[in-house]
């Protein structure tokens, strides 16, 4: 059978992430079920034999065809191999009087293991993750049909969470609809209607959710239930080899919101755009799209810290993501996918996102008025979108030094007794000076000092540990 133009043209474009070529002539390689277990791990993807590297085709040797596919089916159907077993047979096809043996390997429904490892795709390689806990874990959550927001904490009373969060989510629904059905319920009854009330399957104990806690919750509270969350908000435009502003932001998701937009209005000038007849702000708007979908969309499960990045000529953000494909988004055929349901649900409540989809639409609209540029959108395990700058949006706004000596990321006390209740909980273990200011993204010693380690240690907070050889490098402080 002649080789069909649309495998033909897979051929031409290369490896890639769903594309592999196996030199193989005369047998089946071993590296061959690595393939096929990283793209039942992955997104599925076509497999070719006689086909090298560059893509040059050499063919199968015609005496070895029949026992290469038998040897094939054998071994993915063996479960000491390839585990769950897989039900896949070699297509056989001609091209220029060469035979290549072509398979399609599915999207697998569940995790699979070859000979007890289990391998990822990344680009064009087959990626052995099994003794990576992190990796295996968010595989684990992609195959999974809950969402890890969903998890319930039965042990966390509603009481937990801050009444005044949730009272200011009352008050902003009326924004949109009068009289919304969450002005006339208690907490409970509200927090039951978006779904973050829900069964523990496991003690079937009911309890508040992740996601609950991330909306809602004290700070303290979101460090004991997920220590790796924070959002990184840089201004980098003078001091391109560090930072010219940087807020490291640890609290709960709308007052995320709140601070994002703060540190994005900050530096961008809003500059005069006319919709129609009317003036608006394409700079709130697009921060509104962008700052969203950063904080409602990310997966969670992943230590990757989320960012928020304003450059000279571009505004980029980054999210750790449970990728349904890869690559860049095209408007036009893009398919919106429900990453973390019961957050969008509140966000949508409450005026930060619209209906599903509607986000992209903006930003590409509000961009052009903006920059005149298009953003740009990359689906991955990172999940990346880049929004040009003209020359006018960052010219004098911002510091206009480029001393970085100065950390700006608490500029209320507010903020700053908020960070040093979270600075308490990390410092359940003894740590030392450089590891608390890391943790809380800052760099100058004395404003660490100042508005954090002496208010600390004099409230009786914290206690400095005394070491086998007390100097100042190793000395260490912990929570009392």
């Amino acid at each position: 059978m002649t080789l069909p133009g649309k495998l033909m043209k897979l051929i031409r474009q290369g490896e890639n992430l769903t594309v592999e070529f196996k030199k193989s002539t005369t047998d089946i390689t071993k590296d061959v079920y690595d393939t096929v277990c990283s793209f039942s791990n992955r997104d599925g993807g076509h497999i070719f034999f006689g086909v090298k590297d560059d893509g040059m085709i050499l063919g199968v040797n015609r005496d070895c065809v029949n026992q290469m596919k038998k040897n094939f089916v054998t071994t993915i159907n063996n479960e000491s191999k390839m585990y769950p077993p897989l039900y896949l047979t070699l297509e056989q096809y001609e091209i220029d009087g060469r035979i290549i043996l072509y398979v399609y390997v599915p999207v697998g429904k569940t995790v699979y293991r070859n000979a007890g490892r289990i391998y990822d795709r990344n680009n064009d390689s087959d990626i052995d993750i099994t003794d990576n806990a992190d990796m295996v874990f968010q595989l684990y959550a992609r195959k999974q049909s809950t969402y890890f927001v969903n998890k319930v904490y039965p042990a966390i009373p509603i009481s937990r969470l801050r009444h005044d969060l949730m009272d200011r989510a009352r008050r902003m629904t009326r924004v949109n609809t009068e009289h919304h059905p969450w002005v006339d319920m208690t907490d409970e009854e509200m927090l039951r209607s978006c779904g973050l009330i829900l069964e523990d399957p496991q003690t079937n104990k009911e309890g508040i959710t992740l996601a609950a806690i991330l909306l809602f919750g004290t700070d303290s509270t979101i460090m004991s239930v997920l220590p790796q969350h924070k959002t990184d908000a840089i201004f980098r435009v003078f001091n391109v080899d560090r930072y010219d502003d940087r807020d490291v932001i640890i609290t709960n998701l709308i007052e995320s919101f709140d601070r994002l937009m703060e540190f994005g209005i900050k530096h961008l000038n809003d500059v005069f755009v006319m919709e129609g007849v009317q003036r608006v702000s394409a700079r709130d708007k697009i921060l509104r799209e962008i700052i969203s979908n950063l904080l409602m969309h990310r997966d969670f499960s992943s230590g990757y810290v989320p960012k928020f990045l304003i450059e000279k000529d571009i505004i980029t953000t980054e999210n750790a993501n449970l990728a349904h494909g890869h690559g860049n988004l095209n408007l036009k055929t893009f398919k919106p996918f429900a990453k973390n349901p019961p957050i969008a649900k509140v966000f949508r409540e409450i005026g930060f996102a619209d209906e599903l989809g509607s986000g992209m639409r903006n930003s590409y609209k509000y961009t052009k008025m903006y920059s005149g540029g298009e953003p740009i959108f990359t689906e991955g395990d990172v999940f990346t979108t880049v929004i040009p700058l003209s020359e006018a949006v960052t010219a004098t706004v911002g510091p206009t030094t480029q001393d970085t000596t100065q950390d700006t990321t608490q500029d209320t006390a507010q903020d700053s007794e908020g960070k040093r209740s979270v600075l308490v909980e990390y410092c359940a273990e003894p740590r030392s000076k450089q590891e608390m200011m890391s943790f809380l993204g800052l760099a100058n010693v004395n404003h660490f000092r100042k508005t954090y380690l002496v208010p600390l240690l004099e409230a009786g907070r914290i206690v400095m540990t005394i070491p086998d050889k007390p100097t100042s490098r190793n000395q260490k402080y912990q929570k009392k």
